[in-house]
C-alpha cells in the first residue's frame, strides 16, 4: 500500500471534518464512525492496486521462461499487462 496507516487516518479525519464544517453532511452517527468508514474505504481502494500488482506478477512468473527466451523487458511487460487488466476490468487507479 502506498500510504501508511497514519496518513490514511489523517485523511479520513480531514475529510470528515471538512464535510461537517462545510455543512455538506448531517451526521446521524458520531463523526468517528464516519471517519472509520472512510478509513476502511480508502484502505480498500488502495488494496485494489496492490492485488492487481500481485496478479500481474503471478501472470509474468507463469510466462517467465517464454519472456526470457524472447528477451522481453520485465518492466515493460508488467506495465502492458497491468494496463490491459485495468482496461478489461474498468478500474480507476
Amino acid at each position: 500500500m502506498r500510504l501508511r496507516k497514519e496518513m490514511i487516518e489523517y485523511i479520513a479525519r480531514q475529510i470528515t471534518a471538512n464535510l461537517v464544517d462545510k455543512g455538506l453532511v448531517a451526521l446521524s452517527v458520531p463523526a468517528e464512525k464516519l471517519a472509520a468508514e472512510l478509513r476502511r474505504l480508502i484502505t480498500e481502494d488502495l488494496l485494489v492496486e496492490d492485488r492487481l500488482n500481485e496478479e500481474v506478477k503471478a501472470i509474468l512468473r507463469a510466462h517467465a521462461a517464454e519472456m526470457d527466451r524472447h528477451n522481453v523487458d520485465y518492466a515493460r511487460m508488467f506495465a502492458m499487462v497491468k494496463r490491459q487488466l485495468i482496461k478489461e476490468r474498468g478500474l480507476i487507479l
